[in-house]
């Protein structure tokens, strides 16, 4: 019996899609629940499985053509695997822990290829211990880790002296496609920039006071809430949810000639991942604790680095925060992610001498830059909310006292 196998529904966001990997070929085996193929969308992966046990009869959709929502992309024979040979499957577990034989084509998942891509790994000569010999990001770390053993031990056994090596005066360069969600992120970082009257304001925030407040409550924090630590992003969160109250121009969007005011705060955080930045969404973030702050980002940092993060989690947001300082950027211009108006800059804590009442203080510093779009936000309004956050994370318990 053939089953028909087609592309994921895609969200209204989402127009189409890219066959990324395809980790089964036309002709082999094929368990139900098991992962066959990668859709790549602009914002996250998709994987498809086998619905039903049996063998890939036929690939319609190659790898890198483009599918859309609910399209036929390949077809399965239901019940064709059971006449393949016992000692076939027997042989699957020796096969999965040894390296893929000369002229084979290992299977890597897309974060895998790309580890061993930058580690200068040949995925043929790394062993797989995933299901169906598929090579994991634990496999290529391990083969990583292995390569400069190998490489100190070769000079050891080396009895004949080594040659200099030549220069060839060769220049190598390497073309790769761009990933969608590359591409998406540079039309989308083009698009603000040439359709937005993009403005930054910059002040700095001394961290004293929350830095204080952390190392005090940190470990009672964490106990309290089972493992979940205090970091400073929940603080910064926090006290954006509360100058956006006060801001609602801050927290709307323009569409067409209208302009849209949200009466709630979803708060996207931009999170790195090995595909690229991603910005998950935190959902009614004025109604969040830090405690649920801290846990939800902490959830989608392991999400983004699995590549698990779903459409839902990055649909949506009225505003958004970006720490470059995690990197260690000082001073930055980030931008604007349309249809919102404003995005926040947080950046490297910088320990600097400072005046107080008189006195030269050194005191941790932090620069903060507001970026936002002048066609729905005055000067006074984008400074006036970012001197909201700077006092209330000098004195956090304005965030307690609504003050």
């Amino acid at each position: 019996m053939s089953i028909e196998i087609k592309a994921p529904t895609f969200p209204e966001s989402v127009a189409d899609g890219t066959v990324a990997t395809w980790h089964k070929k036309p002709g082999e085996a094929v368990s139900r629940d098991e992962l066959i193929v990668d859709i790549e969308t602009d914002k996250v992966v998709l994987e498809v499985v086998a619905p039903v046990d049996g063998v890939l009869a036929k690939v319609i959709k190659g790898e890198g053509e483009t599918v859309l929502s609910e399209e036929l992309i390949a077809i399965i024979e239901e019940g064709a695997a059971a006449a393949a040979p016992a000692a076939k499957a027997e042989a699957a577990p020796t096969a999965a822990a040894a390296p893929a034989a000369a002229g084979e084509e290992p299977l890597l998942s897309p974060a895998a290829r790309k580890l061993a891509e930058e580690a200068g790994l040949n995925p043929a000569s790394i062993a797989g211990t995933g299901k169906g010999g598929r090579v994991t990001k634990e496999d290529v770390v391990a083969a990583a880790a292995a390569k400069p053993a190998a490489a100190a031990a070769a000079p050891v056994q080396a009895a004949a002296p080594v040659a200099p090596i030549q220069a060839t005066g060769d220049r190598t360069e390497k073309r790769v496609p761009m990933t969608r969600l590359r591409a998406k992120v540079a039309e989308r970082l083009v698009e603000a920039q040439s359709s937005m009257a993009m403005l930054t304001t910059f002040n700095e925030v001394n961290m004293k006071p929350v830095m204080e407040l952390r190392s005090r409550y940190k470990d009672l924090f964490e106990k309290t809430h089972n493992g979940v630590r205090l970091g400073f992003m929940s603080f910064f969160v926090k006290a954006a949810t509360e100058a956006l109250k006060r801001y609602p121009a801050v927290n709307a969007s323009i569409d067409g000639n209208d302009i849209v005011y949200h009466g709630y705060q979803d708060i996207g955080v931009a999170v790195s991942s090995d595909r690229g930045l991603v910005v998950p969404v935190l959902r009614n973030a004025e109604f969040m604790s830090l405690a649920e702050v801290e846990g939800t980002i902490s959830d989608f940092g392991k999400k983004a680095k699995a590549g698990k993060l779903t459409i839902e989690d990055m649909t949506g947001g009225t505003f958004t925060i970006s720490n470059g300082g995690v990197f260690g950027s000082l001073l930055s211009t980030p931008i604007v992610n349309p249809p919102q108006t404003a995005i926040l800059g947080m950046h490297k804590i910088q320990e600097r001498p400072m005046a107080v009442n008189g006195q030269v203080e050194i005191l941790p510093m932090m620069y903060l830059a507001l970026s936002y779009d002048h066609r729905l936000i005055d000067g006074k309004e984008a400074v006036s909310f970012l001197v909201a956050i700077k006092d209330l994370l000098e004195d956090p318990a304005r965030m307690l006292l609504d003050i």
